[in-house]
């Protein structure tokens, strides 16, 4: 009999374990992996790189990058925050370094190094790993005053132990297990997604990277509002919309922004079916008026040259050459022939620029859902179940999520530690 059994062999699963190992050296723990390779996810993260965490110091503003769990995980984060992660793997021979934009990588730019120190500390403290061990049945046996022990029934073999954390991600499967207990399931949608867009304006030019302000325009069938948090302190009320780096891609856009609404929008755009307009503001910082003023100042500066090779604002030169051509302008059209109409179409595409969205795809590898355990069944000081004691989880299993960044992964550091203290402090 194990004192402590963990299904799923992740990063939430094996920080948890390496956690009680280290608060109680007696416990014996078992990882259960339905596959032949464990921390896959950890592998594949940023590019190969692994995104360990985010530098915001502030937990206040960290859990503003989680659409799902911002209120429940501001107490584990002022518990357990990135500095803590940072110092974890450091004090294990892990040297971090954080980019530009906050987010928190390996020195050896490898997410291997990550790997390879949750491998060793796991071997080092004695807990086992079973790979190829697919949970088919979890199950509360016996009971006391310390809550039930439980029985775990794997494809080829079946386990006892007193405590179990489940760190599976999103499984279908074990979401199905643990509503058989009596849990609520908030049903998975995909996050963290691009968008599809088949449009002349933005063929032949992927690779171009913007800042651009995104809105999400609704439809007669579709009415709710959403306000999506920005860095601006006020944001502007409409179905959904976002500012930041905007990247055209082979299929159509990604980046930071849109990478931003597919989380936050996740449940709206999947009931969307993946097909919606959306305005593109190549210029957020100026409107439709602003932009056609300063359009009708060129004409009079620039008279005798070309539309096409005078870029009249701060944006990539392959972009303005497909938006001055969708606006009707001809490749040597002259800034003194340009009507007032092609000049207003001009800055309807800089500045309310429309396409149709017909589907999605992954972000990378990274595939991210919203869903999971209803939150509101799970005891934030301790990550354990308000249904069943001696049940723990933790990472994606609960419906929780976050942009990209390194916040997805500090929701699985924060919820193995907080569980791992739950389990070791607990009866």
């Amino acid at each position: 009999m194990f004192d402590v059994l963990i299904v799923g062999g992740g990063a939430s699963g094996f920080y948890a374990a390496i956690n009680i190992a280290e608060a109680n050296s007696n416990l014996k723990i078992v990882i259960l992996e339905r596959g032949k390779d464990v921390l896959q996810k950890v592998k594949i993260s940023g590019g190969g790189r692994c995104n360990v965490t985010n530098a915001e110091p502030d937990p206040k503003e960290l859990v503003k990058n989680y659409p799902r769990g911002e209120k429940e995980l501001l107490g584990p984060l002022y518990t357990y925050n990135n500095q803590d992660t940072i110092q974890f793997f450091e004090t294990r021979g892990v040297p971090l370094k954080t980019e530009e934009d906050g987010r928190v990588f390996p020195v050896s730019d490898s997410s291997q190094t990550i790997i390879d120190c949750l491998l060793n500390e796991t071997a080092r403290l004695g807990i086992k790993v079973f790979r190829q061990s697919p949970v088919t049945q979890i199950e509360p046996i016996s009971s006391d005053d310390h809550g039930s022990s439980w029985k775990i029934t794997t494809s080829n073999d079946q386990y006892q132990c007193k405590k179990v954390l489940l760190a599976t991600g999103s499984n279908p499967k074990i979401w199905k297990l643990i509503e058989s207990l009596g849990h609520k399931i908030v049903p998975p949608v995909p996050s963290l997604f691009t968008f599809n867009i088949k449009d002349e304006r933005i063929s032949g030019i992927q690779g171009v990277s913007t800042r651009a302000r995104v809105d999400v325009l609704p439809k007669d069938t579709f009415r709710p509002e959403i306000t999506l948090k920005t860095k601006r302190k006020k944001a502007e009320k409409t179905l959904l919309n976002a500012e930041g780096p905007l990247l055209v891609t082979h299929w159509g856009l990604s980046g930071p922004v849109i990478l931003k609404l597919s989380a936050w929008g996740a449940i709206v755009l999947n009931d969307l079916k993946y097909k919606f307009s959306i305005s593109i503001n190549w210029l957020p910082e100026h409107n439709q008026g602003s932009v056609l003023s300063s359009l009708m100042e060129l004409k009079e500066i620039e008279a005798r040259k070309t539309v096409l090779r005078t870029k009249a604002f701060e944006i990539p030169k392959r972009l303005w050459t497909n938006l001055v051509k969708a606006s009707g302008i001809a490749i040597d059209e002259k800034w003194a022939d340009v009507t007032k109409v092609k000049l207003q179409n001009l800055a309807s595409q800089l500045t309310n620029c429309i396409f149709m969205v017909e589907g999605k795809s992954t972000f990378k590898e990274e595939f991210v859902t919203a869903g999971g355990i209803d939150l509101r069944e799970i005891n934030f000081r301790t990550f354990e179940s308000k249904i069943h004691k001696n049940l723990f989880f933790a990472g994606e299993i609960i419906n929780v999520d976050a942009i990209t960044g390194g916040f997805n992964f500090q929701n699985a550091w924060t919820g193995g530690y907080i569980a791992a203290q739950g389990i070791t402090n607990i009866g």
